[in-house]
């Protein structure tokens, strides 16, 4: 993409470490376009849930996104360029479900950061929206799919009858990310198949 004027960057980070997102932004320099897309979940009743899943699932899912983004805000600022910021959130950033209240409290609390963010931010021409997908398939998730009649139960669920592909979020993100969505801030773009049009 060098081509084009694009650079891309990788790298191995631990999220959820101040200091350690403080270091690897600045080493980085000014980013233009953010995609947070760190995040985990620990299903259960929350009766069941020890402090310990609640605070992993809480630092990965919103601490981990707000330490970039304020790393990522400031080198834009000082910088007086623009940016993008994208926040994978979830359907459960807007609906509930048994057994998922922890992770439904962290992708809601995605959902209303990413609101006031964006309020904060805009006049320095930052933009901060979310892409809520129901489940997607992945390495991540594919064992759990592979469970005896749920793949056909969750896809199901959707309007589209069928469980979405990591393909399927590109649309949105490649939109968030470019000129096409300058006047798109403080939103969600819910990419779940339906399963929130209820």
């Amino acid at each position: 993409m060098a081509d084009r004027g694009v650079t891309v960057t990788s790298m191995a980070l631990d999220v959820t470490d101040p200091t350690a997102v403080r270091l690897a932004i600045r080493a980085l320099g000014v980013i233009h376009v953010l995609v947070n897309n760190a995040g985990g979940n620990r299903p259960g009743p929350l009766q069941d849930m020890s402090p310990e899943d609640i605070d992993a699932v809480l630092r990965l899912n919103v601490t981990s996104s707000l330490l970039v983004s304020q790393a990522v805000i400031e080198g834009l600022v000082a910088a007086g360029e623009p940016g993008s910021i994208i926040n994978l959130s979830s359907q459960y950033g807007h609906i509930g479900a048994p057994e998922r209240t922890l992770y439904s409290a962290a992708k809601h609390a995605v959902e209303g950061y990413t609101k006031s963010l964006a309020w904060e931010v805009g006049r320095h021409a930052i933009r901060v929206n979310t892409v809520a997908p129901s489940m997607i398939e992945t390495d991540m998730t594919r064992a759990r799919l592979a469970e005896p009649g749920v793949r056909d139960v969750l896809a199901a669920k959707t309007a589209l009858g069928r469980i979405g592909q990591p393909q399927d979020l590109m649309g949105a993100i490649v939109f968030l990310a470019s000129d096409a969505a300058s006047y798109v801030t403080g939103t969600s773009i819910r990419v779940d198949g339906g399963t929130t049009a209820v």
